[in-house]
């Protein structure tokens, strides 16, 4: 990694703290506010979501002092999770254990192995095409009928979104930039900030000020919610505009793409959980839930990021 990297690393690494400082504070000024004894559940939540942003920071940043090893190890455990979770609700029987085995022992590693030896055109057909002809199969020699296209959808969907989708964060790395092939390290730091920016500033907002809900059986999340955290991305993404190839207003445009992109992921993540009866994917975070629940919006932004930025910047 070059020095200059090295010192943008160092100087995002401060201003984040900063931002994080400053919400810590916000939060516990509203919390202050508030009646002896009273609490507002929107402050609450607002304050955890901002504590685990504060893991989320501190295992990014180990990550990526520990090179590109270490980012793709990361995002291989958290799609590992994620499918964990994601497949606690999907409908299986004893004939899909093999199937089930080879996505997380088998295509989910080879998957990240291709993004680290930046094989772009495997990483990316790898399983909407390969894996998804192979696990059915699978499944089929097993000679269980029942619920089979069901079963098959789920494990594919499970694929999709907790592997291939969440695989797009680190193939950042594979992107070329005119500055120097080390500096693609700071897309993956400016799409995870943008988008749980534009997430925070829906949640807040959304609660606080909002009335007309986008989806109302699905989700509280409201218009008024929506445009002020897309508008909180695209300011946050021009002020990042130095760590990326895109200039001021490409920056905002993709900030406000990614976080776009990343509402439409958490409403998707919304009717899955309505579906399957549950409120969280997993208690892994207390008031947060699981991985999938910290990750829904990041799902769906990161190929949409990835791809975006290929066709124009690529």
């Amino acid at each position: 990694m070059t020095s200059q990297t090295t010192l943008d690393l160092l100087l995002l690494a401060f201003w984040v703290i900063v931002l994080l400082s400053l919400l810590t504070v916000l939060g516990e000024i509203l919390r202050a506010r508030l009646p002896h004894g009273q609490t507002n559940p929107v402050v609450e939540t607002f304050l955890i979501r901002v504590h685990s942003w504060w893991a989320m920071v501190i295992l990014l940043a180990l990550a990526v002092l520990s090179g590109r090893v270490g980012i793709l190890m990361l995002f291989a455990f958290a799609s590992f999770a994620a499918l964990r979770e994601f497949l606690t609700y999907a409908t299986k029987r004893r004939a899909d254990h093999l199937s089930l085995a080879l996505g997380a022992f088998v295509i989910l590693p080879l998957q990240y192995v291709f993004v680290g030896l930046g094989w772009t055109a495997l990483h990316s057909v790898f399983i909407p095409v390969y894996a998804f002809l192979l696990l059915p199969v699978v499944s089929a020699l097993r000679g269980d009928p029942k619920r089979f296209l069901v079963r098959v959808a789920e494990m594919q969907w499970g694929l999709m979104i907790c592997v291939f989708c969440i695989s797009h964060v680190p193939a950042l790395l594979t992107v070329d930039m005119a500055e120097g092939s080390d500096r693609s390290v700071l897309l993956i730091v400016f799409l995870v900030m943008v988008v749980q920016v534009g997430d925070l500033a829906d949640y807040y907002a959304g609660r606080s000020f909002g009335r007309r809900k986008i989806a109302p059986g699905l989700s509280p999340k409201t218009v008024v919610g929506a445009a002020t955290g897309i508008a909180a991305a695209a300011l946050v993404g021009a002020a990042l505009a130095w760590i990326t190839p895109f200039g001021i207003i490409g920056a905002a445009a993709m900030a406000a793409l990614a976080a776009s992109a990343g509402m439409a992921g958490s409403l998707v993540f919304a009717a899955i959980k309505r579906d399957k009866g549950v409120k969280d994917w997993s208690h892994l975070i207390p008031g947060q839930g699981g991985f999938l629940d910290q990750l829904d919006s990041v799902i769906f932004a990161a190929p949409v990021f990835y791809h975006v930025m290929l066709l124009i910047w690529g």
